[in-house]
């Protein structure tokens, strides 16, 4: 942590899928702002700073760019179609694994986790993805674990999770992690959210 604030990016890129970025954005932007007992920054990074036009049209600003970006303790990757050409951009692969090598916590969205796996950082890791792309995820890296059926997988600093909207599981455990059970379940409380199982 710089300090005493926990510092959590949300990566914005081309074609993001729009709930796997506003999902987590809304569960740990509302425990930054109404529950956490010590300071949490929430913001968004892109490959530039400005408007990214997400997966169905809708357009999103990146505060920082990732050069500019401050230290973070957390990224949140998203999935998506942008994820094609993402697995294939070796500065934003090597981007990865700088910040994993720094002690960032990785979560991804969907089917970030095959950005993650594209960067060889889910090797002989347990981890998950939209289950419609668990067979590409197992071709990326076939000494993945794979955990078809789970909400999300917690492999201590890289997290996983499945299609969409458990993003938002994954966020709320991703609470429970930095803030403690009790911050997580009135985080839950207050975005009227009823979870499935991890």
């Amino acid at each position: 942590m710089n300090g005493d604030t926990l510092t959590v990016g949300v990566l914005l890129f081309e074609g993001a899928e729009e709930l796997d970025v506003a999902g987590p954005w809304e569960v740990l932007g509302f425990w930054a702002a109404h529950i956490a007992s010590s300071p949490v920054r929430v913001l968004t990074l892109g490959h530039r700073a400005g408007v990214v036009r997400c997966a169905k049209g809708l357009g999103l600003v990146a505060d920082h760019d990732l050069t500019t970006a401050p230290a973070l303790d957390l990224l949140v990757h998203p999935g998506g179609d942008g994820t094609r050409s993402l697995v294939k951009d070796e500065p934003h692969l090597a981007w990865l694994s700088e910040l994993h090598r720094q002690g960032t916590v990785l979560a991804s969205v969907c089917t970030g986790s095959l950005v993650l796996a594209a960067a060889g950082l889910l090797a002989g890791r347990s981890a998950t993805t939209h289950r419609d792309y668990l067979d590409k995820l197992a071709r990326i890296d076939s000494s993945v674990d794979l955990r078809a059926g789970q909400r999300y997988v917690d492999d201590v600093d890289i997290v996983t999770s499945a299609g969409v909207s458990a993003g938002i599981d994954m966020a709320l455990h991703l609470v429970g992690r930095f803030g403690g059970a009790e911050e997580s379940e009135l985080t839950r409380n207050g975005i009227q959210y009823e979870p499935h199982g991890g």
